[in-house]
């Protein structure tokens, strides 16, 4: 490397020299200074040019064309170098030509450095490029005429051994002196297949391989039939295929549609069964509240009358009492006339003993009349106390008996307003299950998938509202079986075990 730039150093002091004298001197530039900056435009420009070269060779981006404009300005520092010793106002000499040829040496051989640094270069970052032979100088020198033919050859067709082009060439010439035999030295009486190997020898060809061309072109012929036979036949069975393919397609399709079809027609028969049956319930239970509102008012009407005759007993116990209280007084005040009468009979007794007996007597009979009627009071007033006490057992019977039928109606009216509520709560399940019925049909359940969902909601009118789990084993398999109709016991059985699983899985109506 050391020893490359020393001569590049050393060409391009001798360069720059030579070529600014030539330029002053013969190319007429105005000054020395302008024949200068000549010179250091052509050597900076070799030099710019050279250093680009081998970098992007280094990068294993190598411009191809950039070498032939350094080697033409090499060629003009050559010639220019040489041009400078050229003998001025006289003829040239022999030492001229030596001295001519001595100024253009140390650029050629500049060159030559750096296309041998260009090459290392090349095999450095690119050691996987085929090396491609030279052709010796004594062939150059032996044959000038056939050389330039062979290594035109080699270039435009990729060989990179000399040998094997020699090779090649040595068959081209046998192959022709032995048709020249075979035809009797007459190239014309050969046939084109036979002048093959000399017709494509320009265009790279080997012997063999132009003689071989019109069987391999046979071939490639028959090739390209088979191809297209076989093309045609594929896309023949392809096209059949496609065609069973979309038969079996529309069979299939078919077939779908009809099951959709049956598939839809069952699930809307069922919508419409289990919609006729949930109208039927609605209609029953309304039917059924209508009813039980009309036992509600009979029984609150009776009820109304209950109590008004409780009322009317009550008060006819009223009037009982306050005749029970007047018979007692009249009792008391018959008691104490009785005293009374005693007290006077006692009195006119010790007043009047003195009385005849004629009067003692009236006024004993006197006394005595008046005695029996206070008696006959008295018992007027303990008839008439009894009657009042009868009267009153009769008013609290039938207080009691009134209090018994207001009690029958009140609980005909609890019956009536149970039976409401449960009219009202059928009612309710009716437009529950209509709904979840819409729902399903909305959905486009299956027959399997609408009876789980209304065993769940079997399920779920069963259990209690305020219980914290839901038991599946609650609803009796009968009427799991009698509401969806089914005959068997372990369909009832998956059914329940199914509903189940959905309730546990979060469903509610």
């Amino acid at each position: 490397m050391a020893a490359a730039l020393a001569l590049a150093g050393i060409g391009l002091y001798l360069s720059f020299g030579h070529v600014a004298a030539f330029a002053f001197d013969r190319l007429h530039f105005a000054s020395l200074g302008k024949g200068q900056l000549f010179a250091v435009g052509v050597d900076t420009g070799i030099m710019v040019m050279i250093a680009v070269d081998l970098l992007m060779a280094w990068l294993k981006r190598p411009i191809g064309w950039i070498r032939y404009p350094v080697w033409l300005l090499t060629a003009a520092t050559v010639v220019l170098n040489a041009a400078s010793a050229a003998p001025q106002g006289r003829g040239w000499r022999l030492l001229d030509y030596v001295a001519a040829g001595a100024h253009g040496v140390v650029p050629v051989l500049f060159i030559m450095v750096v296309e041998v640094g260009r090459d290392s270069i090349d095999r450095i970052v690119r050691p996987e490029q085929v090396e491609r032979d030279s052709i010796p100088l004594i062939r150059w020198v032996l044959a000038p005429i056939a050389t330039p033919r062979i290594y035109r050859r080699m270039r435009l067709y990729d060989v990179h051994s000399y040998p094997e082009m020699v090779r090649r060439d040595q068959d081209l010439i046998a192959y022709e002196v032995w048709l020249k035999r075979k035809h009797g030295g007459d190239l014309g009486k050969a046939t084109e297949d036979e002048l093959l190997p000399m017709t494509m020898a320009p265009h790279g060809y080997t012997v063999a391989r132009a003689l071989a061309m019109p069987d391999d072109q046979d071939r490639a012929a028959e090739d390209r039939a088979e191809e297209a036979e076989r093309r045609r036949l594929e896309a023949d069975t392809r096209r059949r295929l496609a065609e069973t393919q979309a038969q079996a397609e529309a069979l299939r399709a078919d077939g779908q549609v009809e099951t959709v079809r049956a598939q839809v027609q069952g699930a809307t028969g069922q919508a419409r069964a289990h919609a006729q049956a949930q109208v039927t319930a609605a209609e029953r239970a309304a039917r059924a509240e209508e009813e039980a509102l009309e036992t509600a008012v009979m029984a609150e009407a009776k009820a109304r009358t209950a109590a008004a005759q409780t009322q009317e007993a009550a008060e006819r116990k009223a009037r009982a009492d306050l005749d029970l209280e007047a018979a007692e007084l009249e009792q008391r005040a018959a008691e104490k006339r009785r005293e009374a009468a005693e007290a006077d009979r006692i009195a006119a007794a010790e007043t009047q003993a003195v009385e005849t007996q004629t009067i003692a007597e009236a006024r004993l009979a006197a006394a005595e009349a008046n005695r029996s009627a206070a008696e006959t009071l008295k018992g007027a007033a303990e008839t008439r106390l009894a009657v009042a006490e009868t009267n009153r057992l009769a008013d609290e019977e039938r207080a009691a008996q009134a209090a018994a039928l207001a009690a029958v109606e009140q609980s005909n009216l609890d019956a009536a307003e149970a039976v409401r509520a449960a009219a009202e709560i059928r009612l309710a399940a009716a437009e529950i299950e209509r709904a979840a019925v819409e729902a399903e049909d909305v959905a486009k359940l299956r027959p399997r998938e609408r009876a789980v969902r209304k065993v769940a909601r079997m399920i779920l009118a069963l259990a209690d509202p305020d219980a914290d789990a839901v038991w599946p084993a609650d609803l009796p398999l009968a009427d799991i079986q009698r509401e969806l109709e089914v005959s068997s016991a372990s369909t009832a059985s998956e059914y329940r075990l199914e509903a189940g699983e959905l309730i546990a899985a979060g469903y509610r109506p």
